[in-house]
């Protein structure tokens, strides 16, 4: 089974090959993901990622409750790992 997974978009930049990169946040994890496929994301905004790369754009309200069941399942932090 794959699982994205929910996080805010803490930082934006572009790699020197023209890759839109950023830091972002799940929960009190920071990870650096490719942001490419969502060129018109912005800092603040919260985004599904999974194997590394930023899939779709999610408000956050639905991202707290991924994050909070995720939690409550104590999967969160193998998830993002």
């Amino acid at each position: 089974m794959c699982l994205g997974v929910p996080g805010k978009v803490v930082a934006i930049t572009r790699h020197e090959v023209g890759m839109q990169m950023g830091r972002v946040q799940f929960g009190g994890i920071q990870k650096e993901v490719c942001l490419s496929f969502l060129p018109e994301i912005q800092v603040g905004e919260y985004v599904i990622v999974h194997a590394g790369f930023a899939i779709s754009q999610v408000d956050e309200e639905e991202a707290a409750k991924t994050l909070e069941v995720l939690r409550q399942m104590g999967d969160l932090d193998d998830a993002v790992r």
